[in-house]
């Protein structure tokens, strides 16, 4: 299985994973939305997350990546995959903190 292929097969389970995670419509940027695949949104209907995949073997440049990402009111996220070490997901800490407040404050944690 070639790298693109292997991306966007990553990108097809997670957004079965989403839907799972009870974001029903979610789907893939590139069957949904050229503009949202170009601003490297490669998820859609995951409001309030923006969702960018990475099926690297190397590490991505996160800052890079978060940078080209859209500028709004949604957190921006990366799932960064490797072969035979799992998924991890980065996402800026003024948003990782935002998060912790607001789960805070409605006593979640």
């Amino acid at each position: 299985m070639n790298q693109r292929t292997k991306g966007n097969q990553f990108e097809r389970d997670t957004a079965k994973e989403m839907r799972e995670l009870g974001f029903e419509k979610c789907i893939t940027s590139r069957y949904g939305s050229r503009e949202l695949d170009d601003a490297c949104v490669d998820l859609m209907h995951t409001d309030p997350f923006s969702l960018q995949l990475k099926a690297w073997k190397s590490a991505p440049n996160l800052h890079k990546e978060l940078k080209k990402m859209p500028k709004d009111n949604n957190y921006n996220v990366i799932f960064h995959k490797r072969p035979n070490q799992g998924t991890v997901v980065a996402m800026t800490k003024q948003d990782f903190y935002e998060m912790i407040k607001m789960l805070k404050s409605n006593n979640v944690i």
